[in-house]
């Protein structure tokens, strides 16, 4: 498995590479991960070495913390919309009427909202990373916050704030109909991946990973419990990550279709 993955990031850094020596670096596209850190490798002027070790080492973690993440979501949006066949329905009714693969991802706009909701109540991290406040005593609101003291934000809280959220307790989509959907935004009310410079690095690819994975599923199966079960658990267990505290069993029946 190991030298499996260290030949395709291998292969990977070569194509930029040789995109860059040939004068066509992300051929008129922005700078991806790897872009930058080949850049930091050539300048060396972080006083630490950038090997291309390091750099198979760090695209790595990108993609091993997005699976982790990314499994969780989409855990928690199958859950709620099988505790909501109203929500199912409208999810699918869109899925089937235009997804036809990548391309059409941008379309599917419920969808979108159905994600945002259920990170809303279930965020993959409810409490962000630590932060030091290093530079000087600050004031947030009646909050002092002294220089060198460790900060934790409770994004799970934020997200059911009563004061930002009408009904925050309610999984309902269309919450956000009226609401642009920017997980990289200033907007502090809904921070399900942090905010600021020191963000997930990672949203980007976690989340179209998960729209795209959950179109898949819903356009090509219908979904219901196992026999006698009439909902599902919405426990959370809070560790690292906020994981369902019980399993998710779900029968998937064939949706009779295929993609194009």
């Amino acid at each position: 498995m190991r030298k499996a993955s260290d030949s395709v990031l291998d292969q990977v850094i070569e194509d930029h590479k040789s995109r860059r020596r040939a004068g066509r670096n992300g051929d008129g596209e922005k700078e991806d991960l790897v872009d930058v850190l080949l850049n930091l490798q050539e300048k060396q002027n972080l006083g630490v070495p950038i090997t291309t070790e390091v750099i198979k080492a760090i695209t790595s973690e990108m993609f091993l913390a997005g699976i982790e993440t990314s499994t969780t979501v989409m855990e928690w949006v199958m859950s709620a919309m099988i505790n909501d066949s109203r929500v199912l329905q409208k999810a699918q009714q869109e899925v089937r009427q235009v997804y036809g693969g990548d391309a059409k991802l941008d379309q599917l706009k419920y969808l979108d909202m159905v994600i945002a909701e259920s990170l809303r109540l279930h965020p993959p991290l409810p409490l962000l990373i630590p932060r030091e406040n290093r530079d000087k005593n600050v004031s947030f609101g009646s909050y002092e916050v002294s220089v060198n003291t460790n900060v934790i934000v409770n994004a799970w809280a934020i997200n059911r704030d009563p004061r930002y959220w009408t009904e925050a307790e309610r999984f309902f989509p269309e919450r956000f109909v009226d609401c642009p959907i920017d997980y990289t935004s200033t907007d502090l009310q809904f921070i399900p991946f942090g905010a600021g410079r020191r963000m997930c690095p990672g949203v980007s690819f976690g989340m179209k990973i998960v729209k795209l994975t959950l179109a898949s599923l819903i356009f090509h199966f219908d979904w219901k419990l196992p026999a006698g079960q009439k909902n599902i658990n919405m426990t959370g267990c809070f560790r690292a990550t906020l994981r369902r505290q019980y399993a998710l069993h779900l029968i998937p029946i064939t949706y009779g279709r295929v993609l194009p």
